[in-house]
């Protein structure tokens, strides 16, 4: 596969708690260098960085990060607070406790409510694969697919573990046809990453994918 093309599907990501505006500055410029998908930041920084870029790229941000146990209400209002500083992806992270619960019109609702506030701009749902049962993931599939939502994404990186290939496999059994998929976590190679869209993911969350790009020129 083409490295542009997998570049071009890459969440350029740093979301490390230590993370200065100097490194993103540094993730912007590569992003914009290497023509990747976004810029998956802290919220923090969302508005320098779609001054600094001013439209070359898209902005992401995360919502409900990491955790995902934050109140509907606050993560509603991140998601609108995000988009007027220049987002224009939405990354939320579902509360997975009240999908353990099996409290699924909950997670719809909110769901629903997140998508709401994104109108039409792009929406993917994390749902920290490595925390759920398989039951859990292919509810998750069909919520999101219920929700309007536009990915289903994996994983924060901040958890047990990241994307695998079985959870990509999975999801493409089971989300709707309008639904994408994002594999996040821990994609450290081309080859991996070649091989999560091969199965059918459409974005990839990662920080090592442009590193290595730029390590090979």
């Amino acid at each position: 596969m083409d490295t542009n093309k997998i570049l071009g599907a890459c969440d350029h990501t740093l979301l490390a708690q230590t993370a200065t505006w100097d490194e993103i500055k540094g993730i912007c410029d590569d992003a914009m260098k290497y023509h990747t998908a976004s810029i998956c930041i802290p919220p923090c920084y969302v508005k320098q960085a779609a001054e600094y870029m001013n439209g070359a790229i898209p902005v992401c941000t995360v919502i409900g990060f990491p955790n995902g146990n934050h109140t509907t209400a606050s993560k509603v209002f991140e998601t609108k607070d995000a988009i007027a500083n220049g987002a224009s992806e939405i990354d939320m992270v579902i509360n997975i406790g009240q999908l353990k619960a099996k409290n699924y019109d909950y997670v719809l609702d909110e769901i629903k409510q997140i998508k709401a506030a994104c109108g039409n701009l792009v929406l993917k749902v994390i749902i920290e694969t490595c925390l759920l049962t398989d039951e859990e993931k292919i509810k998750m599939c069909e919520i999101v697919t219920e929700s309007g939502a536009d990915f289903i994404k994996t994983s924060t990186g901040f958890s047990t573990a990241g994307a695998t290939f079985a959870d990509i496999e999975l999801f493409a059994k089971h989300v709707g046809k309008d639904v994408q998929m994002k594999a996040a976590g821990g994609i450290g190679s081309l080859e991996d990453a070649e091989k999560f869209m091969e199965l059918g993911a459409s974005r990839l969350g990662t920080s090592r994918i442009v590193k290595i790009v730029k390590a090979q020129a």
